[in-house]
């Protein structure tokens, strides 16, 4: 009997599948299923695993190899891999295993087993290819490690490989012939692996593999198209927990089979920062580590050098790095400028983006801003064939990603690094400039108006807050930085991220104050939306004189009558009816419905705010019959549009709904409040603060037919979403809390209930004043329920 059928006799005695086994010993199936026919042989290491998985002597299970197959099997494989196994590999345990999967797949149309592992230069191709080789020697008797950065170094790895197999070519001066030896060699041979490490120039590499082999080919390379030759697999940063762990293996703070629960607070958060420092990044953590541990500081001490002298560390190579000699900023400065000779315009575009946000850089911010560019980017951003070539260039050495599911760019924070480090404080600033100026001739204007911009909006959000950034670091003072955030905290302050979206408008009102020559109608614009803000966040203080300004503005400029000026108008009358300044409040809406009316007709879509707010003047009032007429031709004005506004159709339900609520019209009003409540949701999301009028609402509908359970839950989900610190306007607040608490005090939770009066009474006496009339009355109620307690 064979060793082969001895062994499948022995394996199906004991009821073991070739996966069961080959998961057993350490191995593959494939490996197994050769051994069963006699076709290789265990070696040394898997003869013992067997003999101790099947308890039995060496004799037993062997007696049937001849003396020159055990001799054979006991050698060791052809191994030449030219570096030892690194003993600070961490991690990357599921790119391994996707490897070995992928590399042992038998499929039937595959006529090659090839795959390529494939990323940005110091990214740990070579790493995963070396621990890979060492990981799964054992599954292949012939292993060869060639250098396939040059076609020269390919050449010598071939002659190399001809030595080692003594092929009869191996002395041919010809190297066409030593060149289809070694290929009809790897044709006609099984169980080897060849690892082609640097195969950046994939055309090149083809002219030295053949068509279709039986072995395993894996090429490292930072190309990102391999056609046939090879199936990619892209490496992507390390993770977080992986990242550290790895610097402190590296630096020897921390024990090779140790973890990181051995590891202190203190420790693990300078390992955290440093690892975010670094973007993640295999080639800079080992750097960093390396530097710790030659130098023998503390990982605080390097992150507080790397932060003021990155260019010099991104550029040190320690002097025990022989596996990886090359600094990061070495590794990218060598692509850089192998791009800048084949492609300038490429070079143009690496540099363009190391300014901008490097996660979402959309395509089409590149191709229809190309008139802000400089001579070299500026015709090839505008021809789609030319742009995508740079952009192939880039991809060629993993220097930009792009996704096509959502034609996003993406590089990498450290090449931005190096990249703009290697600039000239001018030259920085230069590109900076272009890139604000891009961002903002394609980002949408005035989007709180044009609701239907919203999705651009949200594409162009990361790179305009990117360039706000920019603009404040640079100190850049002209229109196009001042448009850019005043557009930017327009879209920010409608989805009620109003922390975010004043800062924004201050600095544009001071670029604008500053500049040479005076924009006033973008002055008064920004003023009206900052004083707006003010008063969502219930500062009503100092939204007054912003108003007013932005009025006289507008007046000077356009005349009284223009119909821009009944913006600032609207505004002002809607802060002094919040202040209880109805006298005041009336004469404003009603010019600004004048106005509007005769510049753009009574039926156009541009009256329905001013009715809007007109209408809740009156119900507020009390003067529903002049109310209701407002809101119904509003709503009528909706119907009649082409494109209707969904939110502010919302905003004419809601109202509509509210007037009938205070009237005791429930069945009219529930109805509408949903419907205003569901266009809320889908249009601004379900933590919008627009969403906590209806709620409100709602919860009153509820108390007032006795569903108290289901008005507190429209309660608690208001003030949830007036509470979150989205900067929901105060005063609702504080009418939420008020209205919450008087239901709270009918279900005799008189405790809960003292709470909220006593929170709403804060709010109302700091936003409000002591004696205004919604002050006075949360006061009353508070102390009628202290003395009811008592």
């Amino acid at each position: 009997m064979s060793f082969g059928a001895r062994l499948r006799k022995e394996r199906l005695r004991r009821h073991l599948s070739q996966e069961a086994l080959a998961e057993a010993l350490g191995t593959i199936p494939p490996t197994i299923s050769r051994w069963e026919r006699d076709q290789t042989f265990p070696r040394a290491y898997h003869r013992l695993a067997l003999c101790r998985l099947f308890q039995m002597q060496p004799e037993e299970l062997f007696e049937e190899l001849s003396v020159q197959e055990q001799a054979d099997s006991a050698q060791p494989p052809l191994w030449h891999v030219p570096y030892p196994r690194n003993p600070f590999f961490t991690g990357r345990e599921e790119v391994l295993q996707r490897l070995h999967e992928r590399l042992h797949h038998r499929h039937t149309l595959a006529l090659t087993q090839s795959l390529a592992v494939s990323g940005l230069g110091g990214i740990g191709k070579t790493q995963i290819a070396l621990e890979y080789a060492y990981q799964y020697r054992d599954d292949y008797h012939y292993v060869f490690w060639m250098h396939a950065n040059t076609r020269e170094s390919l050449f010598a790895g071939f002659i190399t490989v001809a030595q080692l197999l003594h092929l009869p070519e191996k002395d041919e001066r010809d190297q066409n012939r030593i060149i289809q030896a070694i290929k009809q060699w790897f044709s006609t041979h099984q169980d080897w692996l060849l690892i082609l490490d640097n195969a950046d120039d994939v055309a090149m590499v083809r002219d030295y593999i053949p068509a279709t082999h039986a072995g395993h080919l894996l090429l490292t390379s930072r190309a990102q198209a391999f056609g046939s030759l090879a199936q990619r697999i892209e490496v992507e940063d390390m993770g977080l927990a992986e990242g550290i762990l790895f610097l402190l293996r590296r630096s020897k703070l921390l024990a090779p089979d140790a973890s990181l629960d051995q590891v202190s607070e203190e420790r693990l958060a300078a390992a955290e920062a440093i690892v975010i420092e670094m973007a993640f990044l295999p080639l800079a953590l080992d750097q960093a580590g390396a530097y710790i541990d030659e130098v023998g500081c503390s990982l605080a001490t390097y992150l507080e050098l790397y932060r003021v002298r990155r260019q010099e560390l991104l550029g040190r190579r320690g002097q025990l790095s022989a596996e990886y000699p090359e600094s990061v900023a070495t590794t990218w400065s060598l692509s850089f400028q192998r791009i800048e000779q084949a492609n300038p315009a490429a070079a143009d575009l690496l540099r363009l983006c190391a300014f901008l946000q490097p996660d979402t850089i959309p395509y089409d911010l590149i191709s229809q801003a190309s008139a802000s560019f400089g001579p070299v980017l500026q015709p090839v951003a505008q021809d789609p064939l030319k742009l995508n070539e740079a952009i192939r260039e880039l991809r060629q050495f993993s220097l930009v990603q792009y996704h096509q599911e959502t034609n996003m760019l993406r590089i990498h924070r450290l090449v931005q690094a190096v990249l703009t480090d290697a600039m000239s404080k001018e030259a920085q600033r230069i590109w900076a400039q272009q890139v604000v100026q891009a961002t903002a001739s394609v980002f949408p204007n005035n989007p709180a108006v044009a609701t239907d911009t919203w999705p651009l909006c949200q594409r162009y959000l990361p790179q305009a807050q990117s360039c706000c950034a920019l603009i404040y670091d640079y100190e850049f003072m002209f229109v196009e930085a001042a448009s850019l955030l005043y557009n930017t905290a327009s879209y920010l302050q409608v989805h009620a991220l109003y922390e975010q979206a004043k800062p924004l408008y201050l600095h544009a009102l001071r670029i604008l104050e500053q500049i040479q020559k005076p924009e006033p109608l973008k002055q008064a614009s920004t003023l009206n939306n900052l004083a707006l803000l003010f008063v969502q966040q219930g500062d009503l203080a100092q939204a007054e004189p912003l108003y007013l300004q932005a009025l006289r503005i507008r007046e000077q400029a356009l005349g009284p009558e223009h119909r821009d000026v009944a913006g600032p108008l609207n505004n002002l009358a809607l802060l002094y009816r919040r202040q209880g300044k109805y006298e005041q409040a009336e004469p404003l809406y009603l010019r600004a419905l004048r106005i509007l009316e005769r510049a753009q007709g009574p039926e156009h879509p541009g009256v329905i705010p001013v009715l809007n707010n007109l209408a809740l003047f009156y119900c507020e009032q009390g003067s529903y019959e002049q109310a209701e007429p407002l809101y119904l031709r509003a709503l009528s004005i909706h119907e009649q549009a082409k494109e209707p506004d969904q939110a502010h159709i919302a905003h004419s339900l809601n109202g509509l709904a509210e007037m009938y609520r205070k009237q005791g019209k429930y069945e009219q009003a529930e109805p509408l409040h949903r419907q205003a409540l569901r266009i809320w949701e889908e249009t601004l999301g379900s933590e919008h603060p627009y969403l906590a009028y209806s709620l409100h609402d709602l919860a009153l509908i509820a108390v007032a037919q006795g569903r108290y359970k289901q008005a507190e839950e429209f309660f608690q989900r208001a003030l949830s979403i007036r509470e979150q610190g989205r900067g929901s306007e105060i005063t609702e607040t504080a009418t939420t809390l008020h209205d919450f608490a008087a239901l709270r005090e009918k279900q005799g939770n008189f405790q809960e209930a003292a709470s909220l009066y006593q929170r709403a009474l804060t709010i109302r006496e700091q936003a409000l004043g002591a004696q205004h009339p919604g002050t006075l009355a949360t006061e009353a109620a508070y102390a009628a329920l202290l003395r009811a307690m008592k």
